[in-house]
């Protein structure tokens, strides 16, 4: 499987919310992430399908840091591409992926601990 680069680093091939062609995911696969979710703290309740899905970042998705929108603005693809990366936000970014990893490494059985650790805990060296 080879990787989807998103603006912030994030590897959506290894993503389990990532639905876009060849990476589409059954109902009880979404459902399994929604609790997921729950489970390591990144949503307070389980979402629905529909919710969880994503189809890869858009400057109109809702994103905390505004990745994609401010890489929209400077005409590039991803952060490290900027003559200011990283920046403040992108900092702030890391810090708060990285603090969600001692609660995965916790709670989640090795296998979702190294699928989350590709998707998100890896997007410094992904924008290397």
């Amino acid at each position: 499987m080879s990787k989807i680069i998103a603006a912030c680093g994030n590897d959506c091939a290894a993503c389990p919310r990532y639905v876009a062609h060849p990476y589409e995911k059954t109902d009880d696969e979404l459902r399994y992430t929604a609790e997921l979710w729950m489970k390591i703290g990144y949503r307070d309740h389980v979402v629905t399908n529909e919710e969880i899905s994503c189809t890869g970042c858009k400057p109109e998705n809702w994103c905390r840091y505004h990745v994609v929108k401010c890489c929209e603005d400077r005409g590039i693809k991803i952060c490290s591409e900027c003559a200011e990366y990283p920046c403040d936000n992108m900092r702030e970014c890391f810090e708060v992926t990285k603090s969600f990893e001692p609660k995965c490494r916790e709670v989640c059985t090795e296998e979702e601990y190294q699928q989350l650790k590709k998707a998100f805990f890896e997007k410094e060296e992904n924008l290397r």
